[in-house]
């Protein structure tokens, strides 16, 4: 291969990347400066109002833990599954892109937009558990196309989900099984409590939050837009 910028792949992924797989179709855009790269038919092309413009064959790339990484000599898309606002229209991406273009990095969107009313690729900082208030950096909740994943205090969780309307409905769940401190443990029991019934789901358009009520309890949680 010749030298440039997909020699960077390896030291991007780390330990993060699974194997090379063939490239996939995809877009990105930015706005900050204006910028949109295509990847198809096994071509990566990259244009900017302001230049530079141009087109490379056969992009190395490589998945990740959470995303997608594509590499050729003078570009590098690094694509991570989390919701991403363009910051010019009410449209809401799938995917949080970064990209590197002959060493100068601009960051945007990409991945197609999400449909109203889905929470596919959404990541959500849990606020409140019945309405007290948690530590937020440990307690976090994630939605895949069909799966959610999070943490609640003390161990990891993962399981199904399907949303009906603004029904949600989740599990079987799984969990890591470490012991931790209280408030820790409390609240993680409390929170999968809750999940393992129906929740109804409303939303708050002024601060991105979104409110889960279940039985006879609440999660609050904010949405994170990068």
């Amino acid at each position: 291969m010749a030298p440039g910028m997909s020699r960077l792949l390896p030291l991007l992924c780390f330990i993060g990347c699974a194997a090379a797989a063939p490239p996939a179709d995809y877009s990105a855009l930015g706005t900050e400066p204006f910028w949109s790269v295509s990847i198809e038919n096994d071509r990566m092309t990259y244009e900017s109002l302001n230049g530079p413009n141009f087109s490379e064959a056969a992009p190395v790339s490589a998945t990740t833990f959470n995303g997608r990484i594509w590499a050729s000599d003078r570009l590098v898309v690094a694509a991570t599954h989390a919701q991403c606002s363009d910051g010019m229209s009410d449209n809401i991406y799938a995917d949080t892109v970064m990209v590197v273009v002959d060493g100068v990095i601009a960051r945007g969107c990409g991945g197609g937009t999400v449909a109203p009313g889905t929470l596919a690729n959404s990541h959500w900082v849990i606020q409140e558990i019945d309405g007290r208030s948690v530590i937020e950096a440990r307690y976090f909740l994630e939605f895949g196309p069909e799966r959610l994943s999070g943490l609640a205090g003390c161990n990891r969780f993962l399981g199904a989900y399907e949303l009906d309307g603004e029904t949600l409905t989740a599990g079987p769940i799984a969990t890591t099984r470490m012991a931790c401190p209280e408030p820790g443990m409390s609240d993680e029991r409390r929170l999968l409590a809750l999940l393992s019934g129906p929740l109804a789901i409303a939303h708050s358009d002024e601060d991105d939050s979104m409110l889960l009520t279940g039985g006879d309890g609440t999660i609050r949680l904010v949405q994170v837009i990068n």
